[in-house]
């Protein structure tokens, strides 16, 4: 079990309803350990590399309206 954690910026949270509609999209990710987000677009992840890679999770936040921040 390879565990990674990383914090992505992403544009399209407003309001405490963004927040849950976002957790409502990773929820179904088979392997996402933890996923937290605030007002300001930040949202930690922690994932088991083995099991969900970090396309899949961008994907589910994009196919909920959350776009990432180029760094």
């Amino acid at each position: 079990m390879a565990i990674r954690s990383e914090t992505i910026q992403v544009s399209g949270i407003r309001c405490e309803r963004c927040v849950m509609r976002l957790g409502g999209a990773l929820g179904n990710l088979d392997g996402l350990e933890a996923a937290n987000a605030n007002l300001l677009g930040q949202v930690s992840l922690s994932w088991d590399d083995e099991r969900v890679q970090r396309p899949e999770i961008v994907a589910a936040l994009e196919q909920a309206g959350f776009r990432p921040v180029a760094e």
